[in-house]
């Protein structure tokens, strides 16, 4: 069946994986497509969506993994949780085919029924809507500074400009609301969004290749020393801070909500595992490279959050306008990965308050008041909380670890179909284990030092 041959008239199903025709969804929870003439997405776009999916605000905590962890352990858990996700996502891609499942929540739906549905659902809420609140937040403070026990940091414009109402937080994060996220929010089709990620991808390039010349200049002048290959691990405290960088790193690459969107709007839908393979490469490149360029340059002094780093004094020629540039790029590259984001948030929203309801594009007044909602709930929590830093690093640990590795898996030991091999068990088995085991340590390494923050000293 070609596109053409595709009426566009939006249906029922009593399922949601009941689809005839490749690119219309007929019920809630299915990806959302526009209904008009549409030839399928390219290879390269579908390669620019998932990348900027995967790279978001988890880049700027790599470096200081490598400070937990040295460079050659850090290194190697980047390349392994690479790995680890393209396998979760070959699960989620094989046994779709199975299913003919044409959604996440279509595939967790076949395998434990609606409570499994539901569960991926709230899954993406959780994570989707933290992860996007951080990316306002970051975005206010490196334009608009922010102030922190006491000490104010200027932000892009403050320092351009000087105070003014106009480059005040409240200010700049409505500018951007209704200037950027607003309008790239509407598009009801991902593939609309390719070329917004092509420049992201660009732009966290950008971020790579200034800070990596940076490092190599100071690295010439004798201004770094030579990093640590390896973690200090000296008591049981700092064996078990090494866990905290599991959830930073499965935040890193989950995509996994945008895969079957990303899918369905292909031309050809047998490209799609070339497509995350491409992704990942690109992705996993770039992350070590940042990691490895931003732990040489800042060393132990590296931040959670790198972009914090570059408000102090290079040394170098020109380190105030290289400092801004960075901070600049990567602003602009968060603008930009929002929509992708919010994209699949919508549609599991959606699928989770009106499970019974025609597909999403048949309704504007449905679709605008979803969009229009959601962003005022990411507004409201950029602006009300300070820092969700310790916030972030739980959701990591929970929601994102559920979509990346612990559903998948779980599909795969369920195995309603009987298709899974041993192999597939024994990898599912793994993955279970690891993210519960590597979690929880991190979760509790997390809490106890909260805990000793904030006690009261004697």
């Amino acid at each position: 069946m070609t596109i053409q041959d595709v009426a566009p008239i939006p249906r029922r199903c009593s399922s949601s994986d009941d689809v005839a025709a490749p690119l219309l969804p007929t019920t809630q929870g299915d990806e959302e497509v526009a209904h008009d003439e549409f030839n399928g997405a390219s290879f390269s776009g579908a390669v620019f969506n998932l990348a900027t999916t995967i790279i978001g605000a988890g880049i700027m905590a790599l470096p200081a993994t490598m400070k937990i962890l040295g460079l050659v352990l850090g290194i190697t858990m980047i390349v392994v949780m690479a790995f680890l996700s393209d396998a979760s996502i070959e699960f989620l891609l094989r046994f779709s085919k199975v299913k003919k499942s044409r959604s996440y929540g279509g595939l967790m739906g076949d395998s434990f029924g609606k409570p499994g549905k539901v569960l991926l659902q709230v899954a993406v809420l959780v994570n989707n809507i933290g992860v996007l609140i951080v990316y306002m937040i970051i975005i206010g403070d490196v334009l608009a500074g922010k102030t922190e026990d006491g000490i104010h940091h200027y932000g892009v414009l403050e320092g351009w400009f000087g105070h003014h109402w106009w480059n005040g937080r409240l200010a700049i994060l409505i500018i951007t609301t209704l200037g950027v996220f607003a309008p790239l929010a509407c598009f009801k089709r991902i593939d609309s969004l390719r070329f917004t990620s092509a420049l992201s991808v660009a732009l966290a390039v950008v971020f790579l290749i200034i800070t990596a010349g940076i490092s190599i200049m100071k690295f010439i002048n004798g201004g770094v020393a030579m990093p640590r290959l390896l973690p200090d691990v000296s008591d049981l405290t700092s064996f078990l801070n090494l866990f905290t960088v599991v959830p930073v790193l499965v935040t890193a690459f989950i995509c996994h909500y945008n895969v079957h969107s990303i899918q369905n709007e292909l031309d050809d839908a047998s490209q799609i595992k070339p497509v995350v393979r491409s992704a990942l490469v690109l992705c996993s490149s770039v992350y070590i490279m940042i990691s490895i360029f931003g732990f040489l340059l800042f060393g132990d002094d590296t931040l959670d959050d790198v972009l914090s780093n570059f408000d102090t004094d290079l040394g170098i020629p020109l380190g105030s306008v290289l400092n801004d540039a960075v901070r600049v790029s990567y602003a602009l590259h968060l603008m930009l990965v929002f929509p992708i984001v919010f994209y699949p948030l919508r549609i599991n929203i959606d699928g989770l308050l009106f499970p019974s309801a025609p597909s999403l594009t048949s309704s504007n007044v449905r679709f605008g008041c979803l969009s229009a909602g959601l962003i005022s709930v990411i507004f409201l929590g950029a602006n009300c909380i300070p820092s969700i830093w310790d916030a972030f690093q739980f959701t990591g640990a929970t929601a994102a670890v559920c979509l990346g590795f612990i559903f998948p898996a779980s599909i795969i030991l369920k195995d309603r179909h009987g298709k899974a091999s041993s192999r597939d068990t024994i990898l599912a088995v793994f993955m279970v284990v690891l993210a519960v085991l590597a979690n929880a340590i991190a979760i509790y390494s997390d809490a106890y030092a909260l805990f000793k923050r904030n006690a009261p000293r004697e």
